[in-house]
């Protein structure tokens, strides 16, 4: 990835995300999983993103289901998301890991995962 390209990097730069282009909206989610991992996430389609094959990480599937939650396996920071059903095109990305700069003005989508995914008020 060139420097300056558009990308998400755990602490330790391990586990680097490659976008298609920074994110113009994140969502914060207050559902259980996500309040405790305290992430805002950004959405793409499969296409939009890079996850390099290589990436050392550790996986958590809330109750084995839907989605796996990796983590790099060095520093532990919560990366991405990736869906079990290999059809769904959309995977979440930690946009906490994007640089702030670009992702500063970014609209965020407050969502009531803890009452099945309806926007809070």
């Amino acid at each position: 990835m060139a420097d300056g390209a558009p990308h998400a990097r755990c602490h330790c730069g391990a586990v680097t995300t490659g976008l298609a282009a920074y994110p113009d909206e994140v969502t914060e989610c207050n559902c259980s999983l996500c309040r405790s991992y305290g992430i805002r996430w950004a959405y793409f389609n499969a296409g939009e993103v890079a996850i390099p094959a290589d990436a050392c990480t550790h996986t958590y599937a809330w109750n084995g289901q839907n989605v796996d939650f990796h983590r790099c396996a060095n520093c532990g920071c919560m990366t991405h998301w990736l869906p079990r059903d290999s059809l769904r095109e959309r995977r979440g990305v930690n946009a906490n890991l994007m640089p702030p700069g670009p992702i500063a003005g970014c609209r965020v989508r407050k969502v009531d995962g803890a009452s099945r995914g309806r926007p809070r008020t």
